[in-house]
């Protein structure tokens, strides 16, 4: 039941392997580095993967179920990275491209789920 575009599942796995390697940067950050590096990369591959079980919904409530929580899921990870901005953590150049890509993630899926909740 594959009603987004491929874009978007490509742009989310594209996104999740900027993340994975952003926390390999941040595990050798000794402290608070390590323990947001672990939020971050939960809820940034968590975005990709969810879109991947949205392929497989067994209806239409269950496709938007799954592509509702890759939006929550990069509403956080848009969180993590702006804390660590905020906190100093890493440098505002290293997170800018990951915010941006971020905050278009989170428009698109808004963009699906409100078609998906009109009638």
């Amino acid at each position: 039941m594959s009603e987004e575009p491929q874009e978007i599942a490509e742009r989310a796995f594209t996104f999740a392997v900027r993340v994975i390697k952003l926390c390999q940067v941040l595990d050798e950050k000794p402290g608070v580095s390590r323990t947001l590096a672990n939020q971050l990369l939960r809820s940034g591959t968590s975005v990709g993967a969810n879109l991947e079980e949205s392929k497989g919904g067994q209806s239409r409530a269950d496709f938007l179920s799954k592509v509702s929580i890759s939006l929550k899921e990069a509403r956080e990870t848009h969180y993590w990275l702006r804390l660590l901005l905020a906190a100093d953590i890493l440098p505002e150049r290293q997170l800018t491209p990951l915010l941006d890509e971020a905050n278009q993630l989170v428009a698109i899926l808004t963009t699906i789920v409100k078609k998906l909740k009109s009638p």
